[in-house]
This record gives C-alpha cells, sequence and structure tokens, in this order.
C-alpha cells in the first residue's frame, strides 16, 4: 500500500476515482482444480490510487467524494473503465460504483 500514499501523475475528472485492482487470494474447486487467469472473474476488490476533486452541484458548489487516497474498497462489477498506465492496470469510476469502503 506504500505507493497509495505517493503522487499519482494522472488526475481524474469531478466525481471520478482511480483504483488499483488487489487480487484475491487464488480459489480452486473442491477437486483441487486451479481456475486459469482467462477465466477468473474481473476483481471486486481495489485500493484508491487517486480521487477527482468533486462533483458540482446545481449551483454550481463542489461537492468532496467520500473516498479516500489508500481506502480499499468494493466495486460494482462492470462499473468503470480499465485503462493501462505505467504497464499496470487501473479502473476509473464514478464515486457512485464504489458500493463499499473496507474499515481495517
Amino acid at each position: 500500500m506504500a505507493k497509495a500514499k505517493e503522487q499519482f501523475k494522472v488526475q481524474p475528472m469531478n466525481d471520478r476515482v482511480i483504483v488499483r485492482h488487489i487480487d484475491e487470494d487464488v480459489k480452486t474447486t473442491a477437486g483441487g482444480i486451479i481456475i486459469p487467469d482467462s477465466a477468473k472473474e474481473r476483481p471486486q476488490l481495489g485500493e484508491v490510487v487517486a480521487v477527482g476533486p468533486g462533483r458540482r452541484d446545481n449551483d454550481g458548489k463542489r461537492i468532496e467524494l467520500d473516498v479516500h487516497i489508500g481506502q480499499r474498497v468494493y466495486h460494482s462489477k462492470y462499473g468503470g473503465t480499465e485503462v493501462k498506465i505505467d504497464g499496470e492496470d487501473f479502473l476509473i469510476l464514478r464515486e457512485e460504483d464504489i458500493l463499499a469502503i473496507i474499515q481495517d
């Protein structure tokens, strides 16, 4: 998680958040078969690495996001856009696509 605290060189717009995928433990079937990466579903767990300044309300005032850099979150399965930054995969999504913040 040390990377989350350093300056990230991509700034998301408005109420968007950039999330680094966190791979959950490798699971095998009851028969001991390991599922290959190509057949696995996209992870829904991630670490927030950058946040936008927030959306604007009807009066033009900025509404800050509730999520912050370094927090681990669950996000919607098919929400957001996958991008590759410096060879690493990230997900850019709206704050509303974040389902839960994991409390440590």
